[in-house]
């Protein structure tokens, strides 16, 4: 593949711009307590760091099938308290300063709903990106590829001139239905253009280091 025609590098933030596992875990284990249910096992943990906040609610109460409780309980709760467990991946700050100074567009695509804006804030990163599409900004949240499509037209670009970092199969099947390249961030197992450890290696890849 040429590298030479990337101009937009768009990053998922779950597991890719951040380790959230700690905070993720602590906010829905606080959701499934208050009403009666056991905290999260394992497999519902893996599937809810791939859906949006409606999803994972929708999945982790089918019996409901009114969910307005659970949603009240969540604006009580408030996500503003959890963002102190989250980690900024090392090397992220001075991956997007790299990519702006060589000019590409730095842009996310996230399943997270309302939090990004407050989570950007809190870690100072609000200036470090030139568009930010999060699941309330589409129809269809991944894997659908909207938030690339949209992505690709407000910045008139093709599906060869986008590199989408990503972690879990979601983010794998939006870039397949988008067409664009795809790195797959700390997860080997997904079939990826690039598979890489670390912010570095992005770098590498598109010879900015």
């Amino acid at each position: 593949m040429d590298i030479s025609k990337i101009k937009a590098v768009v990053f998922d933030c779950d597991g890719v711009m951040f380790d959230t596992a700690t905070a993720n875990r602590k906010y829905y284990d606080e959701v499934l307590q208050a009403f009666g249910k056991p905290v999260l096992n394992e497999e519902q943990f893996v599937n809810i760091h791939m859906m949006t906040i409606k999803g994972a609610i929708e999945y982790l109460f089918p019996e409901m099938d009114d969910l307005s409780s659970v949603y009240d309980r969540l604006k009580n709760i408030g996500y503003h308290k959890f963002i102190k467990h989250m980690i900024m991946e090392k090397g992220l700050k001075e991956l997007l300063v790299k990519l702006k100074e060589n000019g590409y567009i730095r842009g996310i695509g996230t399943n997270r709903t309302n939090t990004m804006e407050n989570v950007l804030e809190v870690f100072h990163l609000e200036d470090y990106f030139e568009v930010v599409i999060t699941a309330a900004k589409v129809k269809k949240p991944k894997p659908d590829p909207e938030q690339l499509l949209l992505i690709m037209r407000k910045f008139d670009l093709h599906p060869e001139e986008i590199l989408f970092v990503g972690d879990s199969d979601y983010d794998r099947q939006a870039a397949l239905k988008a067409t664009v390249r795809f790195i797959a961030f700390k997860n080997p197992e997904l079939k990826a253009d690039f598979s890489v450890d670390s912010m570095d290696e992005i770098a590498e890849i598109l010879q900015i280091n």
